[in-house]
């Protein structure tokens, strides 16, 4: 038996590995170096996804890796409780998303609104590129995102008139603009990632003209292995730290399944396991944690780079794993070498593609609710934190389908003559029941009444109840009882019935 007939896609999934290696080496070193942790730690996630969860069963397509998405959040609780607990953070969510494989809630994720997951993107992006517009200065940017996005114009000001500050900035928005402008060059010069390319040019640049531009600090593979301590786990005693831990595996989880729902509609391959998919993305948290790396999901770019690219099987995202693993431990100088100004400027790239520009005004003139919705969760992350941005978001829509749920409509129809035509359609639960009774009360008691249910989608028991009291009631001495029609059948309802 050849390799080839045992292994019939390996030329497709090799040549897909080598281009996700290329496009993940500079999205895991620059999500890295923004969460505040070093650059290795990114490398490792990287390595993580590939050779742990690239091989478990869930969705075969789609590549996981640190995310540009959790940035935000790592960075948070990198300032709150130090790069050594972080690992311990980590090695719970990933727990945490082990036992919610387990219990099988993985299919749950696809019933979150998704206005809150763009919403929550949307934030995240803005918090991003405001935060990476001082990195690519140089400058140290303020804590909250309020602050970030208020102190811009400052930063900018500040920036004019100090020359190492704006040669950091031409190298961040040089690197932004190679991005852009390599999507419209020759299919050939396009088989190198924009990124890498942007990268391997701004690193030039600086070289060669002698720029003063910090470069990322290299400790080693080994030297940024942190399993967690006794120390670190005794921060799980602080209450604060659950509330971080549980950010992370909902959210991690939530952008995983929702870009495994993305990929899936990129190929006609097998379809996505949810359950095995979250035990995946659980195993490979777990051991991030243990080795304190950063917390990983599934990623969009790179998994849409693996499909374009002629992926077949799950071998492509492995051995992209491997290229990681080898580079991380032949070639950690080549790290020392990256303009940091040019990691912010992938990372400003990443956070604007976060942002759903094209959703937001159709979403506003079809469903004005659902755009409120995505508009407050993003202002709301930007405004107080990632979590409590989040939540606000799962409130807004739940308030909303309780709204939604209990919306009725009673049409009376009096030709002055004959019986009074009353029909009710939507859903009728308790919330509505005052309004509904007054409605009805008000009809004539001394002419006969046809109720019509028919269009009703839904009717609770206190509903129900209340109507066979009103029906019952409501006709005076010598007037035709109402006549209540459920559906097709018409139940007559006497008075004391």
């Amino acid at each position: 038996m050849t390799m080839l007939s045992k292994f019939p896609y390996l030329r497709q999934d090799f040549l897909a590995s080598i281009v996700v290696f290329l496009v993940a080496v500079p999205l895991c070193v620059g999500v890295a170096v923004a969460s505040g942790v070093p650059a290795e730690l990114g490398l490792i996630t990287g390595i993580v996804g590939g050779l742990v969860t690239g091989l478990m069963p869930g969705s075969s397509l789609q590549v996981s890796g640190p995310a540009a998405g959790l940035t935000v959040l790592v960075f948070e609780a990198v300032s709150e409780f130090g790069v050594g607990t972080l690992g311990v953070i980590v090695l719970i969510a990933g727990l945490l998303q082990l036992a919610m494989g387990f219990l099988k809630v993985g299919r749950w994720f696809r019933a979150i609104s998704v206005s809150v997951v763009e919403g929550m993107l949307c934030g995240i992006g803005l918090v991003i590129i405001a935060g990476q517009i001082y990195a690519a200065a140089g400058l140290k940017a303020p804590e909250t995102g309020i602050g970030k996005i208020m102190g811009l114009p400052g930063a900018f000001i500040d920036a004019l008139s100090n020359t190492k500050a704006l040669a950091s900035l031409a190298i961040g928005a040089g690197t932004i603009a190679v991005i852009v402008l390599w999507k419209k060059l020759p299919k050939q010069v396009q088989a190198v990632p924009g990124a890498l390319a942007a990268v391997m040019l701004a690193t030039v640049a600086t070289l060669a003209l002698s720029l003063p531009v910090a470069t990322v600090k290299v400790e080693g593979l080994l030297g940024v292995i942190q399993p967690p301590g006794s120390e670190a786990l005794g921060e799980l005693a602080n209450p604060a730290i659950w509330g971080t831990i549980i950010a992370f595996a909902l959210i991690a989880s939530a952008e995983s399944l929702f870009s495994a729902a993305a990929v899936d509609r990129l190929h006609d391959g097998p379809r996505t396991q949810y359950n095995k998919e979250m035990l995946a993305q659980g195993t490979g948290n777990t051991v991030c944690g243990l080795l304190g790396a950063l917390p990983m999901t599934a990623v969009i770019v790179r998994s849409s780079a693996n499909v374009n690219a002629g992926a077949k099987t799950k071998a492509s995202r492995v051995l992209h794993g491997v290229w990681l693993l080898l580079f991380a431990a032949a070639l950690p100088s080549a790290l020392a070498l990256i303009p940091i100004p040019a990691l912010a400027g992938i990372l400003v790239h990443a956070g604007w593609k976060l942002i759903p520009f094209r959703q937001i005004a159709p979403l506003w003139r079809e469903h004005k609710g659902e755009a409120l919705i995505l508009v407050v969760t993003a202002v709301a992350i930007v405004a107080v934190n990632m979590f409590e941005g989040v939540l606000i978001g799962l409130a807004l829509s739940i308030a909303k389908t309780a709204w939604e749920a209990s919306h009725l409509k009673l049409e009376v129809i009096d030709k002055g003559a004959g019986p009074v035509q009353a029909y009710l359609s939507g859903n009728a639960t308790f919330l509505r029941l005052p309004k509904i009774l007054d409605s009805l009360e008000a009809l004539p008691q001394d002419r006969p009444v046809e109720l019509d249910l028919s269009g009703l989608h839904h009717l609770d028991h206190a509903c129900r109840t209340a109507l066979q009291n009103w029906a019952a009631q409501h006709s005076a001495p010598g007037t035709e009882p109402v006549k209540v029609t459920a559906g097709a059948e018409p139940a007559e309802v006497a008075s004391g019935a």
